[in-house]
């Protein structure tokens, strides 16, 4: 019995003590081993954050620069084009004669300036949001979060915002595949003018009907149905650029290349010897746009048919 007992005692004993170690706490060391560890984590996250934020900070600056020069650039270049566009227009006015293949190419110059100043200002809307989306994520990583665990919040927070390729309204990484997934309509039509103005009408012909297909209520609809009369015009298919002057005056009516239109559309019927109906075209374009640089050059052109009407 007192054998039993002193068993009994010795396991209780043993049991105790196994209990006791598996219970135990972690020694002091290997937990202040945990904590530097972490604390040097932290550290480093919170470096890598301030390095890329630096960074971008860095190259936002350089593309503020740029962009406000291109702007200036394109303002500057657009008044003297538009100041060469009136002398030009009115020494047509005052001599009378038919100087359309040059006063056409400035057209195209001066369209050529607006696009790009249009484009350089969409540039710039989009500087502006990549500088909030920046503004946002620095707040978020200067926020009231307590100094130990802001790294993980404002890293978190800030991958999403890494990229600078952002599209006005548009988080900065939802726009950066855009550019792959086909050509811009805005692309589409600058490449049609490069290569009308470089002679390559049937390259150029191809882009604008492109255009017309694939962004048919863009903002350069019209200028593309336009310019597909003039390329129509330069080539001596005189017929197939009424069509086209047609189809601005028709489908476009509060366009600004109506009034452009009427007076080609007049010049291409008179090649064609439809005196009549260039007449008539003439007339009806100074009713509608009195006072025009277009109105003064269809009366001009009145005058060169009046002797043989």
């Amino acid at each position: 019995m007192r054998t039993r007992t002193i068993v009994l005692a010795l396991a209780v004993l043993v049991l105790g003590a196994m209990g006791g170690a598996l219970l135990a706490p972690p020694p002091a060391d290997a937990v202040s081993r945990e904590i530097i560890q972490i604390q040097q984590s932290i550290a480093q996250i919170l470096q890598n954050q301030q390095d890329m934020r630096t960074d971008i900070d860095t190259r936002f600056a350089a593309m503020q620069v740029l962009v406000q020069q291109s702007l200036t650039a394109g303002n500057q270049l657009n008044q003297t084009m538009g100041s060469l566009q009136k002398t030009v227009q009115d020494a047509v006015a005052n001599s009378g004669a038919n100087t359309s293949s040059t006063t056409q190419q400035i057209q195209g110059i001066s369209d050529n300036m607006q696009d790009m100043q249009a484009r350089v200002g969409k540039l710039s809307q989009q500087m502006s949001d990549i500088q909030s989306t920046l503004q946002q994520i620095n707040a978020k990583v200067s926020g009231g979060a307590p100094p130990a665990q802001q790294p993980y919040g404002a890293t978190s927070g800030s991958n999403p915002g890494y990229g600078p390729d952002s599209s006005a309204n548009q988080p900065p990484v939802s726009s950066s595949p855009a550019p792959m997934q086909g050509i811009s309509g805005d692309t589409l039509y600058a490449n049609a003018l490069r290569d009308m103005n470089s002679a390559h009408y049937d390259l150029s012909r191809q882009e604008f009907s492109d255009y017309l297909k694939n962004f048919p209520d863009g903002a350069f609809a019209s200028n593309s149905q336009f310019y597909l009369g003039e390329i129509s015009y330069y080539q001596g298919q005189y017929s197939r650029a009424i069509e086209a002057y047609d189809g601005v005056i028709l489908n476009y009516p509060k366009s600004s290349k109506v009034a452009p239109a009427m007076l080609e559309k007049g010049r291409a019927l008179a090649q064609t010897n439809k005196k009549v109906s260039a007449t008539r075209e003439f007339r009806e374009l100074i009713r509608r746009y009195p006072g025009s640089d277009e109105a003064k050059r269809a009366a001009s052109e009145l005058r060169g048919l009046s002797p043989s009407h």
